[in-house]
């Protein structure tokens, strides 16, 4: 694994627009609170933004759309992951992205780790690259959020090989050949893990790179609770005894 542990390529890219080859993908149920500046500020960097509306019950959809994103739209909610797969084929078959970065809609994310993290899968020829907290200078995860996080990175390093810092962060690029193969079969939130378990089994080539997460008071209410860390870990670990039968 190659870890990109400075900020030279974040500074480098600081200010620029990526290609129009990039395409951000951003799963989002009810954000009208926050979602016209989060699209905003990706579309600064980013020439396509899509946004998946996952049976949102309000107008999210048609603020995005407003901003600037191309709009799908499930009619009833099937969860992240899922809303995550119908975005990654769009960018591909619609828009034929070559890279596809997945973003958060509530505003946790740096839109300037983005291109960072697309310029380092450029550069470095790389299928995926996934943001990491705990990479960098900065770490500002609240103290029980961190223990569960370290502890969903040791079960996955363990069960999948992939020496990742941090295992459950939304900010991730993957490269179209990638993108293309992926499949998610956990349609709600244990898609992160199910990710990293396919980029292990697959050995696609991968880095991670640091990302600051912006915890907010609307993040902290938008987020998972702990435990539900729990329900991952089972769902990753029934996924991968249905994988091998």
């Amino acid at each position: 694994m190659e870890k990109s542990g400075d900020t030279d390529a974040r500074e480098s890219t600081r200010g620029a627009v990526s290609g129009p080859d990039t395409c951000v993908v951003i799963p989002m149920f009810n954000e009208s609170g926050v979602i016209t500046d989060v699209v905003r500020a990706v579309r600064a960097r980013f020439d396509h933004v899509i946004c998946v509306d996952d049976g949102s019950r309000d107008d999210c959809g048609a603020l995005a759309r407003l901003a600037g994103a191309h709009v799908v739209r499930h009619p009833t909610n099937l969860g992240q992951g899922a809303a995550l797969a119908t975005g990654i084929r769009y960018a591909v078959d619609s828009l034929c992205a070559e890279y596809v970065v997945t973003f958060d809609a509530d505003g946790q994310h740096d839109v300037n780790d983005a291109a960072a993290m697309v310029e380092v899968a450029r550069d470095q020829g790389l299928q995926a690259v996934l943001g990491s907290r705990f990479l960098g200078d900065r770490d500002d995860v609240p103290a029980t959020r961190r223990l569960v996080l370290k502890a969903a990175a040791r079960f996955t390093r363990a069960t999948t090989g992939l020496q990742v810092t941090d295992a459950h962060n939304g900010l991730r690029v993957l490269r179209r050949d990638a993108a293309r193969q992926l499949q998610l079969r956990l349609h709600g939130m244990s898609h992160a893990s199910e990710i990293l378990s396919q980029i292990g089994r697959s050995g696609w080539s991968y880095a991670e790179h640091p990302v600051t997460i912006s915890y907010t008071d609307y993040s902290r209410a938008k987020g998972q609770r702990s435990y539900n860390a729990l329900n991952i870990a089972f769902d990753l670990a029934f996924n991968r005894l249905r994988a091998a039968s």
